[in-house]
């Protein structure tokens, strides 16, 4: 035997017919709190705070970091041998 109920209602009374505490104050508060501690953060992470803070290790690191983006954004090099044998 198989049934089937279908009950139509809403979280907040779902939650409530089960007996669940509502949690939704305490969601609000830590996004409150993430979203204060996101804001406080964000000049950390500006492109020019992070090169600053790469750039301020040593100039030698500096030297790494050109040549490594040089290699990312350069085109990929080709080599044209053949294997020509007479």
């Amino acid at each position: 035997m198989k049934v089937n109920i279908e009950i139509e209602c809403t979280p907040i009374e779902a939650r409530q017919f089960l007996g669940l505490p509502n949690v939704e104050p305490m969601q609000a508060a830590v996004m409150q709190q993430l979203e204060k501690r996101m804001l406080a953060d964000i000049d950390r992470f500006s492109p020019e705070a992070l090169m600053k803070s790469w750039l301020a290790i040593g100039p030698q690191t500096a030297e790494q970091i050109q040549s490594f983006f040089r290699s990312v954004l350069s085109p990929p090099r080709t080599t044209d041998q053949t294997d020509e044998k007479p």
